[in-house]
């Protein structure tokens, strides 16, 4: 049995694409129901000095809970609990 090669005589190696691991829900594990917007200190680690949010593909929160974050950061934003933007 031959053994697929890339050309060159070596073995193809799997491709490891930087050690990701898979990120989890910070609120699905927390069991939490419901996203405050007085929770300040919640949502500013989901927003970065921008001022924008963290889409999920980063922060790895699933899609329900994202949209109750992005509703709760509109929400404080409006009561100016937390900034739009810094300078």
């Amino acid at each position: 049995m031959k053994r697929r090669t890339d050309g060159k005589g070596k073995p193809k190696k799997k491709k490891v694409f930087g050690g990701r691991r898979s990120k989890f829900c910070k609120f699905c594990v927390e069991k939490s129901t419901f996203i405050d917007y007085k929770d300040v200190k919640t949502l500013g680690g989901f927003t970065p000095e921008r001022g924008k949010v963290l889409p999920r593909r980063t922060s790895g929160v699933c899609a329900l809970h994202q949209r109750m974050l992005v509703e709760a950061i509109k929400r404080a934003r409006n009561i100016a609990l937390l900034p739009f933007a810094t300078d």
